[in-house]
C-alpha cells in the first residue's frame, strides 16, 4: 500500500454545503467577550470533564461521573475486583490532562503542528503515560504490550472491521506523508483538516491501541489552531459520540468514509471524494451543533439565570445570588467584598460566603485568598443537566 493511498486528504473543489457550514462554525465558535476569563477557565474544566466521558463512551466505556469525580480527587479505586473501574478512571483522568496541556498550549501560544508526527506521538505517550500493564497489553496469549507513543513496527498488523491498515513497516512513511499534508495549511484548509485528518489518521491506525482517542484530541488542537474552538469552550468528544439523529453515526461515517473512488467522476485520489465530503460535512454539522449548544449554555445572561436557579434549589441564602453575580462578572471578589455586595452586616456576609465555598460553588487557590466560580460535576448536574442528559441514571 502506498502512502499516497491516503489521498484526497483535502476537498478540491470545496463545495458549496461544506463552505456554508465552515462559516456558521466560524460564527458560532467565538466566545462571549463579556465573560471573564477566570470564569472562562472554569467552564473549560468542565467540558474537558464533558469530553473525557463522551470519549470513553465512544469507545465503550461507560465511565460514570462519580468515578471522574473521585479520579479527580485522587481517589482512584484499589480493590482488586474494582480494576476495571480504576483503568477507566486513569483513562479519564489522563484525558483530562492531555486537554488541559493542549489548551494551556493554545493560550501561551506555543501550539505545536497538530498534525505533526511528533505532536501525534507525544498526545499518545502523554494519555499512557500512567497506563497500567493491563491496559496496555494488546494481545494476552502473546504477550503483545503497546509502548506508549510509539507507532506501529513491522510485524505488528492489525484489523480494523472491513477495514485492513497499512503494514507496521510502512507506518512511519505513512505518518511522515500524513504530517507533510496537513501542516501548514490556510485557515480554511486547517478547518477542514479536523474532520479529513481525523478519518486518515484512524485510516492508518498508526498506533496498536488508542488512536480514536488521539484522534479526537489531535481535532480538538486543530480546532484552537484554527481559532474556532473558543478557548476550550466547546469540544468534539460529546458531538462524536450523539451524532445528530443518532449515537452510532460516528462509527458509520467513518467506515463511509473508506470507501475507495467509484469511477472518473469520484475524484482522483485512492479514496472516494464523495465519501470523504459526505463525512466531512456530517463532522462540521456535528461541530456547529455543538457549538452552538455549548455557546446557548455558556452566555453570561443564561449563566447568570441559571445561577440564581442554583441558589433556590440548593437553598442557600437569597443574598448568595449577589456573590455569585459578582463573580460571575468580575471573575473573583475578595473576601472582604462579602458584605458590601449583599448588603448584609460583615459577621453575616462570611457565613453567606463560607456556605458557598462550602458548597463548593466558588472557591479558592488559598485559605484567604480571593474566591472565583467553581463549575464541577457536581454543580453541573443542576446547572447543565443537558451536558450528560442522555445519562441521567448517573
Amino acid at each position: 500500500m502506498s502512502k499516497t493511498s491516503i489521498e484526497p486528504c483535502f476537498i478540491e473543489p470545496l463545495p458549496s454545503k461544506t463552505s456554508d457550514l465552515l462559516i456558521e462554525l466560524t460564527e458560532l465558535s467565538q466566545p462571549d467577550k463579556k465573560l471573564n476569563v477566570n470564569t472562562a477557565s472554569s467552564l473549560a474544566s468542565l467540558v474537558r470533564v464533558m469530553n473525557c466521558y463522551y470519549s470513553n463512551l465512544i469507545e465503550g466505556h461507560n465511565t460514570k461521573l462519580q468515578d471522574i469525580h473521585d479520579a479527580m480527587q485522587g481517589e482512584l479505586q484499589t480493590v482488586a475486583a474494582d480494576d476495571k473501574t480504576r483503568n477507566l478512571q486513569l483513562e479519564a483522568v489522563a484525558h483530562i490532562r492531555v486537554q488541559e496541556e493542549i489548551d494551556k498550549l493554545h493560550l501561551n501560544g506555543q501550539l505545536p503542528e497538530p498534525t505533526s508526527p511528533a505532536f501525534i506521538c507525544w498526545l499518545h505517550q502523554s494519555f499512557y503515560h500512567n497506563a497500567t500493564d493491563e491496559m496496555l497489553m494488546i494481545d494476552k496469549d502473546k504477550q503483545v504490550i503497546m509502548t506508549p507513543g510509539q507507532f506501529r513496527i513491522a510485524g505488528e498488523e492489525v484489523a480494523v472491521g472491513r477495514h485492513i491498515p497499512c503494514a507496521g513497516k510502512d507506518v512511519n512513511g505513512f505518518m511522515q506523508y500524513f504530517g507533510e499534508r496537513y501542516s501548514n495549511t490556510g485557515r480554511t484548509n486547517r478547518m477542514i483538516s479536523a474532520a479529513t485528518a481525523h478519518h486518515r489518521l484512524v485510516y492508518i491506525h498508526p498506533f496498536l491501541d488508542g488512536n480514536g482517542r488521539v484522534a479526537r484530541l489531535m481535532s480538538h488542537a486543530i480546532n484552537l489552531k484554527a481559532g474556532v474552538g473558543a478557548s476550550g469552550l466547546w469540544s468534539i468528544s460529546r458531538g462524536l459520540a450523539r451524532g445528530i439523529r443518532s449515537n452510532s453515526e460516528y462509527k458509520l461515517k467513518l467506515d463511509s468514509a473508506d470507501t475507495v473512488r467509484q469511477g472518473d467522476l469520484d475524484g482522483r485520489g485512492n479514496l472516494s471524494q464523495a465519501s470523504l465530503i459526505d463525512y466531512t460535512n456530517w463532522f462540521l454539522e456535528v461541530s456547529c451543533d455543538q457549538a452552538r449548544f455549548m455557546s446557548g449554555l455558556f452566555d453570561l445572561k443564561n449563566l447568570s439565570a441559571r445561577l440564581d436557579k442554583y441558589v433556590e434549589i440548593k437553598e442557600l441564602s437569597p443574598e448568595s445570588k449577589y456573590i455569585l453575580s459578582a463573580v460571575l462578572t468580575n471573575g473573583e471578589i475578595a473576601r472582604g467584598d462579602a458584605s458590601r455586595l449583599t448588603g448584609l452586616k460583615e459577621r453575616r456576609a462570611r457565613d453567606v460566603l463560607s456556605a458557598l465555598v462550602n458548597d463548593g460553588i466558588i472557591g479558592s487557590d488559598k485559605p484567604k485568598g480571593a474566591v472565583s466560580l467553581r463549575f464541577t460535576i457536581d454543580s453541573s448536574r443542576i446547572l447543565f443537566p443537558r451536558l450528560f442528559e442522555d445519562f441521567s441514571d448517573q
